[in-house]
């Protein structure tokens, strides 16, 4: 009963979130309501008119976006053995797979409808591809009892006789997501090495409903999900059901949301941070296993754990860990809001119990190094915490930090569906689509889904998305500003501009990227004005969308226009800011990645590409900030002024790798009306806050590689001297979990550094388990 009633409920999570919207923007006369398809129609994905194209690749005319794997030979019969067909689907038509490294011209989409289908191999995953099963009736992966291989499906297989070697670079191993299936390992026998996913991943990545089914015989193997590596990235909406680990882990950074497992929930293998928000353990022997590469003196141990709303039930450890450290920074806890019932112990270390368990609530606890104010000196604790500080606004109704499901509209049909192509927008990476994008959101928002075909859609001026827009890309469809109206930095102009001031409406944004062809100086890439309407949380988001700059085939910002030598000039200026929350706005926001192009996926070399800002937010909340990243722009990656109310876990970021050559703002201007900082420490700041009060930050990696484009600084951990900053007029401020890399100073109040990286060792990485102003 339970893998039906998980599949179930899952199910409905994905089912229409719409609720009445308020303000339309556009001349719709019929709002849409809730969707109308019928019982057994079949989801409106598989049964659109697909006319994704792919505008840079070799062959745009023949190449193929949707794949439905049926249509390629697999059967879903519970029977036929499905692999070559669905490795052919994935494969076919020149993609990324090995030996490519990385790609941004073959993108694919491919469909599993309902049904069973038989694996006796891996499904290899190749470079930017989401794998989409019916959101209305999963279908079921099976692996075959004579399955071999690593997983079901692999994100990043190993080439064989290859001495370790893979697909591809783990940290550069972007643009996957996988949804909607039951992997069923149950056939396997209970002493095989069953692995549901191999998902050695990094940025622009996500799993979302999704049950893992495992043997529960006494002493299996078998485990849902595997990583090893990687430089991620965001998950959630998971179920894992038996095993010996639901998730068996490694990776810088990583959040997940809504998670329930059986019976060890998860072994950490290394990590330098972790954002664990609202999973659910139940009957397990051990819910965190975290013993694997914790022992003193490992360069790579289980670094920072952080865990809020989380509830565990009938289980014996709900945390182990290593020996006891007692005062060195040996691995790094912070629990928020943690419901215990029926658990024997909450924390052991060794042998010791720091913190028993019973049928209560954990409040606040951590063990590691915590700060507050402009003391320096921080005090190792073992203990409970001053509680941490929860603005109401950001809370459900269960008290718990508010969480919201990638929309998939499973129950709307396809007659309110709106394709953009089929209404006159090109997407071919050179027709001009600005007036056709606006006559669609003009006739269409709040009426009807739009959907964004694959493709690029060419725009010369102001994009606005009015309140009560709901959009849908296909594998990552972009809208690229282009031309003159987005040079000037003095007076920048964004490309997308999210609802108008005051207006308040729901906005879903699903995978699409937003970007701008250099030069491009003067772009705000998303400007986000709209608000939740009253009694709404979440009702204005974006899920796996991203603002990318750079790096890529057609934006006029690769190495070989701007290489490492800055010779690019100003042809190499990529946006003025990335994102923009504006004071009267409020966002949920889900696995963004705002990246500025270090590399280029398609040229494969470093480059040299400008922005002036990362993520702005002038917001009174609420924000929600999920699984967000923000890297390499000039000035700051994140920047609060003025700013209340806002949620943001697991935040990470890296430093340009060019500075401090130039040093910010260089090669941009000041700009006070987008409050820029006035002094820097040499480099960029990660995360500045200024005048702002009630934000929670609850998982932050901030890390800086290089100097110059040279990596020396990292033997004396040294390449920035300060990267968090937070000004004394900002009250109620809490930042716990603050992970950071060959930084000196790891925050820093009014510009004056308080928390030393050298007193902080962490393994690889430097951690002080809480910081509050």
């Amino acid at each position: 009963m339970l893998l039906h009633s998980s599949v179930l409920l899952l199910s409905t999570l994905l089912g229409s979130l719409f609720t009445a919207v308020s303000g339309l923007g556009s001349s719709c006369s019929s709002p849409l309501g809730a969707g109308d398809a019928a019982p057994g129609d079949p989801y409106w994905l598989q049964s659109i008119a697909h006319q994704g194209t792919s505008p840079f690749n070799s062959n745009p005319s023949s190449y193929q976006v949707f794949r439905n794997v049926k249509d390629f030979g697999a059967q879903g019969d519970g029977v036929t053995d499905d692999t070559a067909a669905i490795n052919n689907a994935i494969s076919s038509g020149n993609r990324c797979g090995e030996g490519c490294g990385s790609s941004s011209t073959s993108p694919a989409v491919v469909f599993f409808p309902s049904g069973t289908y038989i694996v006796s191999s891996p499904i290899t995953a190749y470079y930017w591809t989401q794998i989409i099963g019916d959101a209305k009736n999963p279908p079921t992966i099976r692996a075959s009892s004579s399955f071999n291989g690593l997983a079901v499906i692999d994100a990043d297989p190993y080439i064989p006789n290859g001495g370790g070697a893979q697909w591809f670079t783990n940290q550069d191993n972007f643009y996957r997501s996988v949804r909607n299936f039951v992997i069923d390992l149950t056939q396997m026998g209970p002493t095989s090495s069953a692995t549901g996913l191999h998902w050695q991943v990094s940025q622009a990545t996500s799993l979302m409903n999704i049950v893992v089914e495992m043997s529960t015989a006494s002493g299996n193997n078998h485990r849902g999900l595997y990583m090893e590596n990687g430089s991620g990235g965001f998950m959630g909406d998971l179920v894992f059901n038996g095993g010996q680990y639901g998730l068996q882990v490694g990776n810088q950074q990583f959040t997940v949301r809504n998670r329930v497992s059986l019976p060890t929930a998860v072994q950490g293998i290394w990590n330098w941070g972790w954002t664990w928000q609202r999973i659910t353990i139940n009957n397990c022997q051990t819910g965190f296993d975290l013993t694997i590469g914790a022992t003193s003196g490992s360069p790579q141990g289980v670094g920072g754990e952080a865990i809020i709303d989380a509830v565990v039930s009938n289980t014996n450890t709900f945390i182990q860990t290593s020996a006891n450290p007692t005062s060195s920074m040996d691995g790094s806890i912070v629990l928020n809001n943690i419901q215990l019932n029926n658990v024997q112990n909450a924390v052991v270390a060794g042998s010791d119990v720091l913190l028993g368990g019973g049928t209560t609530t954990i409040n606040s606890w951590a063990m590691g190094n915590a700060f507050s104010g402009t003391d320096g000196n921080g005090q190792y604790t073992q203990g409970s915490i001053a509680a941490i500080n929860r603005p109401s606004v950001l809370l459900d109704n269960t008290g718990r930090i508010f969480g919201k499901t990638h929309p998939q509209y499973a129950d709307f049909s396809t007659n309110q569906i709106v394709s953009v192509k089929s209404q006159g927008a090109k997407g071919d990476g050179e027709t001009d689509d600005t007036a056709a994008i606006n006559s669609v959101l003009s006739q269409f928002a709040g009426c009807n889904i739009i959907f964004f075909d694959a493709g690029t859609y060419i725009v010369t001026s102001t994009i606005t998305i009015p309140a009560g827009t709901q959009i849908v890309g296909e594998g990552w469809s972009t809208i690229m500003g282009s031309g003159s109206f987005f040079q000037d930095y003095n007076n920048p102009e964004p490309v997308i501009r999210v609802g108008t001031a005051g207006s308040t409406g729901v906005v879903e944004i699903s995978d699409m990227i937003f970007t701008a062809r250099g030069p491009a100086a003067g772009a705000i890439i998303v400007e986000w004005n709209v608000h939740d309407p009253s009694g709404q949380q979440g009702a204005a988001g974006t899920w796996d969308t991203h603002i990318i700059l750079g790096g890529r085939d057609g934006s006029n910002l690769q190495a070989s226009n701007c290489p490492t030598s800055g010779s690019g000039g100003n042809a190499c200026f990529a946006a003025f800011l990335g994102l923009h929350l504006t004071s009267g706005s409020s966002a949920y926001l889900e696995g963004l990645w705002v990246w500025l192009a270090d590399h280029d996926l398609d040229q494969g070399s470093q480059l040299a590409a400008y922005s002036g800002r990362g993520i702005l937010s002038e917001s009174q909340g609420p924000v929600w900030m999920i699984g967000t990243a923000s890297e390499h722009s000039i000035e700051y990656q994140y920047r609060l002024v003025n700013a209340a109310n806002h949620y943001m876990g697991l935040i990470q970021t890296e430093t340009p790798y060019f500075q401090s050559n130039p040093s910010p703002p260089a090669p941009f201007i000041l700009n006070s009306n987008y409050n820029d900082p006035t002094s820097w420490a040499g480099d960029a700041w990660a995360l500045s806050i200024e005048s702002s009060n009630d934000i929670l930050v609850f998982g932050a990696g901030h890390y800086s590689f290089f100097q110059n484009w040279d990596t020396t600084c990292q033997n004396s951990k040294n390449c920035q001297s300060q990267i968090v900053n937070v000004d004394t007029a900002s009250t109620n401020i809490g930042i716990y979990q603050l992970t950071t890399v060959d930084t000196t100073m790891m925050l820093s109040v009014n510009g004056n550094g308080i928390i030393s990286a050298s007193n902080n060792r962490n393994g690889f990485s430097d951690t002080a388990v809480a910081w509050v102003s």
